[in-house]
């Protein structure tokens, strides 16, 4: 359970994200600013804007569903994605400037049982308490025994492009995610197609990620399922 002082942390987050989003559409132009902490570009560190964000948190939403125990959802190096899961597992029904920052799929509810950690090298994130872990992907399995094979959805945004990052994220990731029918998802540049599927049998979706900064390349979302019509299928043949 997060204390009031980091949730309310989380929501001025989301409130930023989303007074960014409405200067975007005003002046057209972008904030590499965010309520917690500005964007690192040093540490290659560049936010999902809200549709991004809001899209994928509704499909881990439906995979959790799906469990019928517990459902623990890691994210690997990506804070935006955390704070968005956090808050909408959490249940938080307040709106921020008229956006709701429960995401709800219709008919669905919101299971407050299901866990998130944040695993990210900027120890900036340690005000999360007790769900951050520090993580160097230089150092993929230097993680507590605790956290091997302890997740059911795992969700990584390499911080770089390079074969080598990939591959000891990819690492990383088999060392978190449980046996049996568990789920991949990956965020990172196009460039990286062929590579995401020879390391860990992972096929692009039509679904296109985007940032609030706005970066040149072309990122994809990659999953080890085919998620059918959501998330603009799997595209296999590029």
């Amino acid at each position: 359970m997060l204390s009031s002082h980091t949730l309310e942390a989380l929501k001025e987050f989301l409130n930023e994200q989303q007074q960014n989003h409405l200067e975007e559409k005003e002046t057209s132009s972008s904030s590499s600013e965010v309520a917690l902490v500005a964007e690192d570009w040093r540490l290659s560190q560049f936010w999902y804007d809200q549709h991004t964000a809001e899209t994928i948190v509704r499909e881990i939403q439906l995979l959790c569903a799906d469990d019928t125990s517990s459902c623990s959802v890691a994210c690997i190096a990506c804070p935006t994605l955390y704070a968005y899961l956090k808050l909408k597992f959490l249940g938080v029904s307040k709106d921020i400037n008229t956006y709701n920052t429960r995401l709800v799929v219709p008919g669905q509810k919101i299971d407050p049982s299901i866990s998130v950690s944040l695993l990210e090298y900027d120890k900036r994130f340690e005000q999360y308490g007790s769900d951050f872990t520090f993580y160097d992907y230089n150092q993929p399995e230097e993680l507590s025994q605790e956290l091997k094979h302890a997740y059911r959805v795992i969700i990584a945004d390499p911080p770089y492009l390079s074969k080598e990052c990939l591959e000891k994220v990819a690492q990383t990731m088999k060392f978190l995610i449980q046996p049996g029918d568990s789920h991949l998802l990956l965020l990172t540049g196009g460039v990286q197609t062929e590579r995401a599927a020879e390391l860990l049998s992972l096929y692009p979706c039509g679904f296109k990620p985007q940032h609030s900064s706005k970066l040149g390349n072309e990122f994809l979302l990659f999953t080890n399922y085919d998620p059918g019509e959501r998330l603009g299928g799997w595209e296999l043949n590029n």
